[in-house]
């Protein structure tokens, strides 16, 4: 088990070597690990093309190949730019992360608030912004890692600021309601393929996508006001903007189905500002109706 860990320490050694940089030699060394993995994750770069073709049906194949190469280079970005998210300086943070909107709704609000945050590349940001600019400390579910130390290590990150709970995926949801309850704002990441058990095909520019009813129906049965929250990545050494978006009027309402159709008109308004800056190497359409084969080719 030792020898398994090898990997994960030298690339937590990496990271806190990292964040050490200037922020223009990261933006630049993060782009080159991109550039480099759209050369060597085949599957990852044929997924991700796979997802552009789908959603952006009306361009044309230079255009795809465009966004996708982009995509991996702000990947790679949000992989070596976790060595400041993780290590840096709270002080070097705050200077790096521009916040726009209202993020001190959670601390006014009378009802429990539900982030809602899309998977843009920039995610891992959002979740510094709400622990070093607002004082509510939040809830997080989080799918855990095959190597325990490396999860044990993601957690530390993610929770270093000391405003924040994070909980494995399958966590009960009675003790999650009973947080809630307790005025804890909920990070809530709802646009990603988990099968079809508890969710309903709804479409996703244009294309049938298995979706979470959870999200509706969770905040309709707590109360919950709902906040969307999007991650820029900003050019050259500019850092991140974290938009905290106007919380939605009439969401959640008695139909999860329509409330999910909502959500989902609203992430592909916010992709389009973006297109690179969306998580395309997830397999969003993994999960078909019945009957209908595999978008990905066996991928």
């Amino acid at each position: 088990m030792a020898r398994l860990e090898i990997g994960p320490r030298a690339l937590v050694l990496l990271l806190r070597i990292l964040q050490c940089l200037p922020m223009p030699i990261l933006v630049l060394a993060g782009r080159a690990l991109g550039r480099l993995l759209y050369v060597l994750a085949h599957e990852r770069r044929h997924i991700a093309l796979r997802n552009v073709q789908l959603c952006f049906a009306q361009w044309d194949p230079e255009q795809h190949r465009a966004v996708v190469r982009e995509h991996f280079a702000l990947l790679g970005r949000s992989l070596v730019e976790r060595a400041l998210l993780w290590y840096a300086p709270v002080s070097r943070l705050r200077g790096l992360i521009h916040i726009e909107g209202d993020i001190g709704l959670a601390e006014r609000s009378t009802n429990p608030v539900m982030w809602l945050v899309p998977h843009f590349v920039g995610l891992e940001v959002a979740g510094a912004a709400v622990q070093l600019f607002q004082s509510k400390v939040g809830v997080d579910i989080y799918q855990t890692q095959s190597s325990p130390y490396l999860d044990r290590v993601l957690k530390q990150g993610r929770l270093r600021f000391g405003r924040g709970m994070a909980f494995a995926r399958g966590y009960p949801i009675r003790r999650l309601l009973h947080l809630f309850a307790q005025g804890h704002p909920f990070f809530n990441m709802p646009d990603q393929d988990f099968g079809a058990k508890d969710a309903a095909f709804i479409e996703f520019f244009g294309v049938p996508a298995a979706t979470l009813l959870a999200p509706s129906r969770m905040a309709r049965f707590a109360g919950m006001t709902v906040q969307p929250v999007v991650v820029d990545m900003l050019p050259g050494a500019q850092g991140w903007r974290v938009r905290f978006l106007p919380a939605w009027q009439d969401w959640p309402t008695e139909d999860p189905v329509a409330d999910t159709r909502r959500m989902n008109a609203f992430i592909e308004e916010q992709v389009r500002r973006q297109p690179a800056q969306y998580f395309w190497v997830h397999k969003r359409f993994k999960t078909r109706p019945p009957g209908e084969p595999s978008l990905y080719d066996g991928h």
